[in-house]
Parts: structure tokens; C-alpha cells; sequence
């Protein structure tokens, strides 16, 4: 298809025609803005964008044989062609009013033209002046993706070994941290600042930079190992340990305005343990090095040594100040403890009960849940109390399979983000050996992390009446990731809500019952006060298990 285009002198209308035999129509509008219109000749419609920004005022005309226009009233118009103004092209080239043929096949004559040059000279500086804004287009676009991939992908031959142990960390915590808004930052923008400002010509330096990195994150408990630390840790969860046997951690809110560490827990039968600390007490100075600013993995590592090796703590128990001189062990982390406890005249209510303290969630954690279970068992016990007390937790599987053994059925935990839950770890009863008989549970503020998890779950299914008083309250999970030169990084990954879908972070698990202040922490101990009704810390056994 081509044009043919004229000016018209005698006319403030331009005149569009439609060139069929049987049925020819002529198109008329009123333009917006009328304009000296420079006389055309005949160029290729397919080299032109016509854009209609003028009214069309349609009319039907017939065309004799002298090639004169004779118009008729029917303004109706029905054709099969589409075609628009030709009013604007660009800043160069416009026409506003002439006359336009079109005719499939071959060009038309012109009406009222003069020369076609102009034509030509305007359809030059148009291809002139598009191949220079095309090329200029892609030579910007060029650039900017030279300047992007330059940023977000540093190349290979650029980074050291220093540099890409950096960004295995940093790839870890991309992947595996709850936030994913990085604690309000572009955890992009800090890699690629960090591999250009940061120092990183040898280890330590390395190990300083994702120190820095991780700092960013506000987050206590999510933190690097070196080595050394990283197979300390790995080593606590499989069932030895060389220190104090203390299980450390921040003041919570309840505790007011407490500087210091506060003892979680002490292993019983540890060097802390039997120096007298005990739960709740404040450790004030490790080595004289005050704790009002330490960090709890940094005070952890201050505490383990070499076995025999000595270390000095300055310990608030209430009012009283006290200074320590500790010997280092190796700690066996047997986390089980069971005893039969016969109670005398309770002939019809629970005579027999069996007690099991648990001290942490190690990798042995539930399989020797179940075989105390299975030695009282064979001595007939009617009930069960399970002691959480001081137990800082440890292994999150370890868990869920412990509040496996007690459950016949029902939600564990609720895994979530910031997005809400994301997983659910239940029970369909298959590990269940001691579903059926009355189970107290014993919790207090050393109670934290795996353990708030299974006393949340037997609280909340109804399978176990707690007593004692609110739980530690550490609501999130980390799991440990190990780097490629032997160090690691521990990152909280999750947060958890109970079955009833309580968030117990900084809160803890709530108990039915409060014990007696004296309430002992030992086998012996507890046996005596479901014993003897004279005793201050006596528990009527009946009561124990009663909602």
C-alpha cells in the first residue's frame, strides 16, 4: 500500500479518499490547528507512522469520470481500510491539512502537487535523526548493564580465598536467617561494600569482617565459631564437655534492671554446682573482666578451658556478693536421672512414681528418656513427674522426640517467620510408650529453648499439669552451619509458637501451679517432700496431678 499526499490551497479541510471502484468515500475533519502544509508526492505508507490528533468528519462522496468530487448527505462510513491523519511525526515534519489516495497495488496519481523533494529531504532527516537516538539508546543500555553485572557479580578472578570464605558466610545467612529484611538493610548492598572496603588479606581478618557482617543483624544469637569453638560446641551436643558446667544467658525482662549474665543452669555434680551457684544467680566478673557487656558465647568461651585449669567469678546470689575460684573439668552430659519414689499410705493414689530429671537435649537426650521409662516401668509406677528444671536446652530434634514419647497424637510446635507458620511438627502416636499415665511437669526460669518446646507441647495438649514458675522465654531456634575452613556459624532460623499458638519469646511458658520456694532439685530431695506432710517443701501427691 502507498500514499499520495497534496496540499489544497482552497480548502481548510483535508480531504482523506478511499479509492473503490464500487463504493469510493472521501473522509473530511477539522483539524485542531491549521498550518502551512508543504506540497508531497508519493512515498511508501510502510516508512510513515501517521498518529490521528485531529476529529474526523466523515462523508460520503462520489467521483465522475473528470476527476471531479460530487458529495452526498449520507454521512455514513463503511470501509475496509484503516487509516489515520497524518498530523505529527515528530518535531521536524508535519502536515495539518492535504489531500490522501490510497489504492492497493500500485501508486496513484497526485493531485495539486509541486515536487516530491521536500518528501524526501523530511524522510532523511527522520532516518537521520532515529539511527542516532537508536544508536545513542543502545550504547546507554550497554553501559548501564556493563555497570550493573560489574556490581552484583564480582568476578571470579577478583576474589582471594579470603574473599570467598567471606561470602560462604554471607550466602549462609542470605539463605538461612529469619529476617529476611536483615534487620531493615540491603543485605546485598553490605556484601558488595564489605568486599570492597573491608580488609581481607589474611584469616583474622576475614574472621573480623563476618564478625562485623553478623553484628549488623542485632541478633545474640546468631554467631560466629571459629574452629576451635565450632568443634567445642559440636562436642557439648554429643555428650562431653570441659568447663564449669554452667549454662549462661541474658537478664530477662522479669529480672529488671540486672546487669551481668545470669545463670541459667548448673550441671549437677559440675565444679559451679558445687561451688553453690545455682539458678538466677548473676555472674558479675569472669576473670576480672565485667560482664555488663558480654556476650553470652563470648562469657561461654571465657568459661571452658583446658581440664584443670582455674578460673575466678565474682557471683551475686540475692544481695550477697560472692568471689569464686573454679577448677576446670571434663563434664559427662548424662542428661537422664530417674528414682522411684514410694509414698507411703497412698495405697489408691499413686504410691508409685517415678521420677525423671532431664538436664539437656543432647544427642542422647531421648533415648534415655525412654529407658528410665522402661526401668520404672518394670517397677510398677503409677505416674510420672518429669523435672525441666535449670534444663537450657540443646538439640531441637531432641526434643520433638522426647514430646514424641509422651503424646498419642497432636501438634508439637509451630515452626515460623516473619511471614507466620511455615511448618508443624506433630504426632500420630507411633513413638508414644507413655501416653496413658498421669505426668506432672517440673519447669522453672533455667527452663529455655528444646525444654520450653516440650513443656509448651504436654501444657497445651492437656497431657501434663506444670508446676513452678515461668520459663527462661528464648522463643527462636538456631541451627549451626559449618564453613568450609572448619569454623562456623550458629543462626537463628525460626521462631516457634506453641500448640495454643503462644509466642512465649521473652515471655516463657506459664505453669498451672507454683511450688514451694524450697522445693529441692534433687532425686532424694523430691522424694522426701511427697513423703513426709511435716516438710516445708511437702506436696500432697493426689495434688500433683490434679488440673
Amino acid at each position: 500500500m502507498e500514499v499520495l499526499a497534496s496540499s489544497s490551497a482552497s480548502s481548510t479541510y483535508p480531504l482523506f479518499t478511499l479509492d473503490n471502484p464500487n463504493k469510493p468515500f472521501s473522509f473530511t475533519f477539522n483539524p485542531i490547528i491549521i498550518s502551512q502544509v508543504h506540497p508531497w508526492k508519493s512515498f511508501p505508507v510502510k516508512k510513515i507512522e501517521a498518529r490521528l490528533l485531529c476529529r474526523i468528519l466523515c462523508k460520503r462522496t462520489n467521483l465522475d469520470n473528470s476527476g471531479s468530487w460530487r458529495s452526498s448527505t449520507n454521512a455514513i462510513c463503511k470501509h475496509k481500510f484503516v487509516f489515520h491523519a497524518l498530523c505529527r511525526l515528530n518535531k521536524n515534519f508535519t502536515s495539518q491539512s492535504g489531500l490522501f489516495a490510497i489504492r492497493h497495488g500500485h501508486l496513484l496519481r497526485s493531485w495539486n502537487t509541486s515536487s516530491h523533494q521536500k518528501v524526501n529531504s523530511h524522510s532523511q532527516k527522520i532516518r537521520e535523526h532515529f539511527s542516532v537516538l537508536f544508536v545513542r539508546l543502545v550504547a546507554a543500555m550497554l553501559l548501564v548493564t556493563s555497570a550493573s553485572v560489574a556490581l552484583s557479580n564480582t568476578p571470579s578472578w577478583a576474589l582471594s580465598e579470603e574473599n570467598l570464605l567471606f561470602l560462604e558466610a554471607w550466602r549462609t545467612i542470605d539463605r538461612a536467617y529469619i529476617d529476611k529484611t536483615f534487620n531493615g538493610q540491603s543485605w546485598f548492598r553490605y556484601r558488595e561494600d564489605a568486599l570492597r572496603n573491608e580488609p581481607m588479606n589474611n584469616r583474622e581478618e576475614t574472621y573480623m569482617a563476618i564478625r562485623k557482617m553478623l553484628a549488623t543483624l542485632n541478633d545474640p544469637f546468631t554467631r560466629f565459631l571459629e574452629p576451635e569453638k565450632f568443634k567445642s560446641l559440636r562436642s557439648g551436643t554429643q555428650g562431653a564437655l570441659t568447663g564449669v558446667g554452667l549454662s549462661i544467658g541474658y537478664p530477662t525482662e522479669s529480672e529488671g534492671s540486672r546487669t551481668g549474665l545470669v545463670v541459667i543452669s548448673a550441671t549437677p555434680g559440675g565444679p559451679a554446682n558445687q561451688a553453690g551457684i545455682s539458678s538466677g544467680d548473676i555472674i558479675l566478673e569472669i576473670d576480672n573482666a565485667s560482664t555488663e557487656s558480654m556476650g553470652i558465647y563470648d562469657a561461654a568461651e571465657r568459661l571452658q578451658g583446658p581440664e584443670g585449669s582455674s578460673v575466678e567469678l565474682t557471683v551475686q546470689t540475692g544481695p550477697e556478693i560472692k568471689h569464686l575460684a573454679l577448677t576446670r573439668a571434663k563434664i559427662s552430659l548424662n542428661p537422664v536421672k530417674s528414682r522411684l519414689c514410694e509414698v507411703p499410705g497412698s495405697e489408691k493414689n499413686y504410691p508409685k512414681i517415678g521420677y525423671i530429671r532431664l538436664t539437656s537435649f543432647n544427642q542422647k537426650a531421648s533415648a534415655a528418656v525412654k529407658e528410665a521409662i522402661d526401668t520404672l516401668r518394670s517397677n510398677n509406677v503409677n505416674a510420672f513427674v518429669l523435672d525441666l528444671r535449670d534444663n537450657s536446652g540443646g538439640l531441637f530434634p531432641e526434643g520433638i522426640e522426647t514430646a514424641k514419647i509422651w503424646l498419642d497424637k497432636g501438634v508439637i510446635v509451630y515452626i515460623c517467620d516473619n511471614r507466620g507458620v511455615r511448618d508443624i511438627y506433630d504426632t500420630d502416636g507411633s513413638s508414644a510408650i507413655a501416653a496413658s499415665e498421669p505426668l506432672a511437669v517440673l519447669v522453672n526460669k533455667g527452663t529455655a529453648s528444646a525444654s520450653e518446646i516440650l513443656a509448651g507441647a504436654l501444657k497445651d495438649n492437656k497431657r501434663a499439669v506444670l508446676f513452678g514458675e515461668p520459663t527462661y522465654g528464648k522463643g527462636k531456634i538456631q541451627s549451626v552451619f559449618q564453613l568450609s575452613d572448619g569454623s562456623g556459624l550458629a543462626v537463628t532460623v525460626a521462631r516457634y509458637e506453641t500448640p495454643a499458638h503462644n509466642d512465649i519469646n521473652k515471655v516463657g511458658v506459664i505453669p498451672d501451679h507454683p511450688l514451694p520456694n524450697s522445693f529441692p532439685k534433687d532425686d532424694d530431695g523430691f522424694c522426701g517432700c511427697l513423703q513426709d506432710p511435716a516438710a516445708a517443701c511437702y506436696v500432697n501427691n493426689v495434688q500433683l496431678f490434679k488440673r
